[in-house]
């Protein structure tokens, strides 16, 4: 019998695949903070250079959520739809590593990405900047971070065998330049003043009326990518809720899982209350966000049980 032997992009291919069968979205959450990990209200930023990310639990997060997996991870910053990549550097200069659930530094010499220090957490906040402006008109961007092993299958997937010396492995439907949706996190910022397009959730105790705190949901973007959200008290607005920034057009989805803070009840979505889903149990609410709608407060309002 004859042995044959894969070539080496063959291979690389396999091994990419094999890996890719495997992965899935890290645990925890991302968000865009200042350098020192504050929040600025509605995520919008005075300058590129302000815009730091951060990790863990997640803001409002109780104290047994979990934070994200240890290990290397690589960020990209894109537009909404993720086809523009707006990263100026190699993804060797976009890495950082995460113990204990936080970020704790960042990986890669002769890089230009600043840190600060979240003062909350103690946590590492990494500067997303070099990247360039935008195309979308409302000034929207996006952030990713997916796990390093990830990225190199979802670069090798698309041809490029040493995805950390480029800027930018290239793209095909269902990878963004190395970053497979399911297996990332994202989250969505803008950098000017511009209309607000949002998404909140509320949890409404049975007994007082008044909203929970620490209820998480699951925010999967129209792309596939997900990220987690807690409610909390944002003095911004003076209001109790979990809520979501920058929000591009397309169709997102909220994931209600019971867990401590709140057995899931009947839910009202929209800003009149337009949908409803009566019953108890975990449930998914689609909302719609429109290219004509260029203010939007959508809620999903849960009646915890």
């Amino acid at each position: 019998m004859r042995m044959r032997f894969l070539g080496s992009a063959v291979l690389a291919a396999c091994v990419a695949g094999a890996a890719l069968l495997n992965a899935h979205a890290p645990s925890g959450a991302i968000f865009t903070t200042l350098a020192d990990g504050s929040e600025v209200n509605v995520n919008q930023y005075p300058s590129k250079e302000d815009v730091y990310l951060d990790g863990g639990p997640g803001i409002g997060a109780p104290a047994t959520a979990a934070g994200l997996d240890d290990g290397t991870y690589v960020f990209q910053v894109t537009d909404p739809s993720g086809r523009t990549l707006l990263s100026l550097d190699a993804a060797e200069c976009r890495q950082f590593t995460v113990s204990g659930g936080v970020i704790v530094a960042v990986v890669g010499t002769d890089c230009s990405h600043l840190t600060g220090t979240d003062v909350d957490h103690g946590a590492t906040t990494v500067q997303l900047m070099p990247y360039a402006d935008t195309p979308n008109p409302g000034g929207v961007y996006k952030v990713w971070v997916v796990r390093l092993e990830d990225f190199l299958a979802g670069c090798a997937q698309l041809g490029e065998n040493d995805g950390l010396s480029v800027v930018d492995c290239g793209r095909e439907a269902g990878n963004l330049h190395g970053f497979i949706p399911a297996h990332t996190k994202t989250d969505n910022f803008k950098v000017r003043n511009v209309p607000i397009r949002e998404l909140d959730a509320i949890f409404i105790d049975p007994v007082t009326g008044q909203n929970r705190s620490g209820v998480g949901i699951t925010w999967i973007d129209p792309l596939g990518a997900s990220n987690k959200k807690y409610s909390y008290f944002v003095s911004f607005w003076n209001i109790v809720e979990a809520h979501i920034e920058a929000v591009e057009d397309g169709t997102h989805r909220i994931v209600l899982e019971n867990q401590a803070a709140c057995t899931i009840g009947d839910v009202f979505v929209g800003p009149q209350n337009q949908e409803v889903y009566v019953g108890t149990g975990p449930r998914t609410v689609t909302i719609q966000i429109r290219g004509h709608q260029k203010e939007v407060s959508e809620f999903v309002k849960v009646h915890c049980r």
